[in-house]
């Protein structure tokens, strides 16, 4: 019998996910990945959590502990802290110690429930891991392809765009073909403890924080001017450009101004070495906008992109797929140049190909222009 670990979370998606292989005839055993320990890690500031008499992350495993016993199923609990800082927070905090926007739940998957969990799995003598990620696995012709998920409202293939082959080819997608309200109904059904639970948000594996407050843990705060990229005209004062991204509206502290139009601010320009953060009044400002992308890092399954291709891409999570050409520039490298300017593209982040409903991967966005004009710095 095919042997599968289920990355048991003590949600509702994992635990449904653990379920259905279980249904499907595979001899399931599932593992809980504790990755972050919050007096450890100097968690202190903006964390809501840190006076409760139980962490989330026990909360959690007491969850899944919980699941693990309806279904029948063994539960390991897996310690990655060490890894999880290694791999995924250093790089998180040297990224935004360079002005940029990183997405450690890319790298978390990469490093983490991809490389690390699957090593533990096959030393269990595991087949495969899964995961209660919504997104589809196609096996054509002796290759593995990442697909979108049925559910295209909660389809999670951008933060999976950095797998590669070997990663997906070892991972089983239970939820690809259903929806959230599917997942939810089947939990109801079992009488799991999990079926009305909130799903989990904010930074992977450490969840809800104040995100200004918690950085300040790590990056010092360091005040400056917010200027008006337009008129050079210093409008107010923050506490680090570190800790604002591009498009950025919430949270400027900019009150009305007299003369001016009664628009918001957004965040348009972060200068790290001068300390000032630029923004523009209104989300129609030119400052916002880019034509032309340079992705470094690439990592595509199966399907590398040929020159010139047109394929859709999406900047951030949940964004539509934005029209795209390809210029290769090595095999890690492309340039995007987009069918239109498009707002708040932002470094640091992934850019993510689609062609269809097939992801062919992605890499990180590292330089942005306008006009021929580089405006990230």
């Amino acid at each position: 019998m095919t042997k599968v670990m289920i990355g048991l979370s003590g949600g509702v998606d994992s635990a449904v996910a653990a379920y259905l292989l279980k249904k499907q005839g595979y001899d399931v055993v599932a593992g809980f990945m504790r990755n972050w320990d919050a007096i450890a890690n100097g968690d202190f500031l903006g964390n809501p959590t840190l006076n409760n008499d139980c962490c989330p992350q026990e909360a959690d495993y007491e969850d899944a502990k919980k699941v693990a016993a309806k279904l029948g199923i063994e539960l390991f609990r897996i310690d990655f802290i060490k890894e999880y800082w290694d791999e995924v927070f250093t790089y998180f905090l040297k990224e935004y110690e360079n002005g940029r926007t990183p997405n450690p739940d890319i790298f978390c998957n990469k490093y983490i429930k991809f490389d690390a969990f699957l090593k533990f799995a096959k030393s269990k003598g595991c087949d495969y891991i899964a995961t209660g990620h919504y997104a589809k696995r196609v096996d054509k012709d002796g290759k593995t392809f990442l697909y979108k998920s049925y559910d295209q409202n909660k389809d999670q293939t951008y933060f999976l765009s950095q797998l590669n082959q070997e990663q997906i080819a070892s991972c089983l997608f239970p939820l690809g073909d259903i929806d959230k309200t599917e997942v939810r109904k089947i939990a109801h059904e079992l009488e799991l403890n999990v079926a009305d639970k909130k799903d989990s948000t904010g930074v992977c594996f450490i969840g809800e924080r104040n995100f200004k407050e918690f950085l300040k843990n790590y990056i010092p705060a360091k005040k400056g001017d917010i200027v008006d990229v337009n008129t050079l005209e210093v409008v107010g004062h923050h506490d680090g450009v570190l800790y604002y991204t591009i498009g950025q509206r919430r949270g400027l502290g900019i009150g009305g101004i007299s003369g001016r139009v009664a628009n918001s601010w957004f965040v348009v320009k972060k200068d790290v070495k001068k300390n000032i953060l630029y923004v523009a009044s209104g989300n129609e400002d030119e400052h916002l906008l880019s034509d032309r992308t340079i992705v470094k890092n690439c990592v595509f399954n199966n399907v590398f992109p040929k020159e010139n291709m047109h394929v859709g891409c999406k900047f951030r999570y949940r964004q539509k797929d934005l029209g795209v050409t390809v210029h290769i520039i090595d095999e890690t490298t492309i340039e995007l140049i987009h069918d239109e300017p498009y707002k708040a593209v932002t470094t640091g982040q992934a850019a993510v190909l689609y062609d269809g409903d097939i992801c062919l991967g992605g890499g990180i966005i590292d330089q942005v222009y306008y006009k021929n004009k580089r405006i990230d710095i």
